[in-house]
């Protein structure tokens, strides 16, 4: 496939890193030549120079003959001008636009081929404030991933003393629980990727990913660490669109508290929120700080736009008292590294909206995709059509799929119910079905596997 991603800066970096281990034809356009020359040392991509909205540029870039045009700048007025040239100009068939302001988003009947010709927006701090009020629902999880409209999870977490399953086979998952169906999908042991079988023995701080349905979550979970209490109060570092977002979700089932240090921010985001009490001050002030009873504080998220002021202000709200840490981190080098450490979740934004993005890259039937451990791995949901003789999939029971190294298929979701992947399970048409990928470079071959061919016997 070949894509304009329109924008070097982190986000357009990820992306056109992830697509490029895939066999993609990627050109990355940006004014900065410093930054498109170091993105093109490390990536065997194209790079084109100069403003990503005027016509030349995008003709420069291969707009005629492009399939996709990802417009990711941090300007909302440039990427809606870059699609609108893209479709009048060279009628590239899809546009992405990451849009950042509500007021763009949330106006309806703007984004048509008769307004203003966009096929799908991404909202950066609408997907980062929904990925971390999951990790707030659901305590004690790493990650959290909806499938088929939230009838299926794949939940991420860390195995830790207290778990029933800790120094025992994964086999026993089925023994202590016989009425809940749930399939470890992976293992990160070491920063080193693990194939569950009935016999690998879970070890204590063995990053486990599992699915299950939705309501059978919380019971998986309390085999693999000791059951963490529900979360009651909030304190979040950052009134920005993230942290007012995120805010606005919580309000209304937890004790929330933002601290801004823009007194006009601060107005502004008492007229918005209902119920959320609205500090002026400094997260970093320690002082500030025992004022707020952070001791008491169940969750503090530092979701500033600077990382020093997050990683400061996280480890001082850890160090007195608060019971978990999230930070927001736009370095990718700073996520592994911190997250190692007293903080307990680092967010990256650029991950969080890569999976945003993939979900409308992939080819084939597939309808929700999220990036996980940082780009290294894959889960994807994809739609069986067809039927035994159109398709590889469907008519075939999971064991007799050829799926390529490093795949496994974690579940089925067929008219809203769960179907843990055993083995003799036979995948019928209209099947979601909810795939693991440690090795990336395998997508193509699943985007072919669930392909319908007219003369495929």
């Amino acid at each position: 496939m070949k894509i304009i991603i329109l924008g070097a800066n982190k986000v357009g970096a990820a992306l056109a890193e992830s697509l490029a281990k895939e066999a993609n034809d990627i050109t990355v356009v940006d004014p900065n030549a410093i930054t498109l020359r170091e993105l093109k040392d490390r990536l065997d991509i194209a790079t084109v120079e100069g403003q990503v909205s005027y016509p030349d540029v995008l003709e420069r870039a291969g707009a005629r003959d492009a399939d996709m045009l990802i417009a990711i700048t941090e300007s909302d007025e440039v990427n809606l001008v870059a699609c609108q040239i893209a479709y009048s100009m060279f009628r590239t068939p899809k546009k992405i636009c990451r849009l950042r302001s509500n007021s763009y988003v949330e106006t309806e009947g703007l984004f048509c081929p008769e307004a203003i010709p966009i096929d799908f927006i991404i909202s950066p701090e609408q997907e980062v404030s929904h990925y971390v009020k999951s990790l707030i629902d659901l305590p004690g999880s790493l990650q959290v991933m909806d499938f088929a409209n939230g009838v299926a999870q794949l939940v991420a977490v860390k195995a830790t003393h207290g778990g029933l399953l800790i120094n025992k086979e994964i086999s026993t998952l089925r023994e202590h629980m016989p009425n809940v169906d749930a399939r470890v999908a992976a293992i990160f042991r070491r920063n080193q990727a693990i194939k569950p079988e009935g016999s690998t023995i879970i070890q204590e701080g063995d990053e486990v990913f599992f699915i299950a349905a939705k309501e059978n979550i919380r019971m998986v979970m309390n085999e693999l660490r000791k059951e963490d209490k529900p979360y009651k109060k909030i304190m979040i570092a950052g009134g920005g669109n993230i942290g007012e977002r995120l805010a606005a979700s919580l309000e209304s089932s937890y004790q929330t508290k933002i601290i801004e240090m823009d007194y006009e921010r601060c107005k502004d985001l008492t007229e918005k929120l209902k119920s959320t009490t609205v500090l002026n001050g400094d997260a970093s002030d320690q002082d500030m700080m025992l004022g707020e009873n952070i001791e008491d504080t169940d969750v503090f998220l530092a979701l500033t736009n600077n990382d020093d002021a997050n990683i400061m202000s996280s480890l001082l709200a850890k160090r007195m008292g608060a019971a978990k840490v999230m930070t927001l981190i736009t370095n990718p080098a700073y996520v592994d590294l911190i997250q190692s450490g007293e903080i307990d979740i680092a967010i990256s934004p650029q991950q969080v909206t890569l999976s945003s993005l993939l979900t409308h890259i992939r080819r084939g039937d597939v309808v929700t995709v999220y990036s996980l451990r940082r780009g290294a791995a894959e889960a994807m949901e994809a739609i069986a059509h067809g039927d035994k003789n159109t398709s590889k999939v469907v008519g075939k029971k999971i064991e007799d799929i050829d799926l390529p190294t490093g795949t496994t298929i974690g579940a089925i979701v067929r008219d809203d119910k769960v179907f843990i992947a055993h083995d003799d399970v036979v995948i019928e048409t209209d099947d979601h079905v909810i795939l693991f990928l440690v090795d990336k470079s395998h997508i193509p071959d699943i985007e072919r596997l669930f392909q319908v061919g007219l003369t495929f016997f």
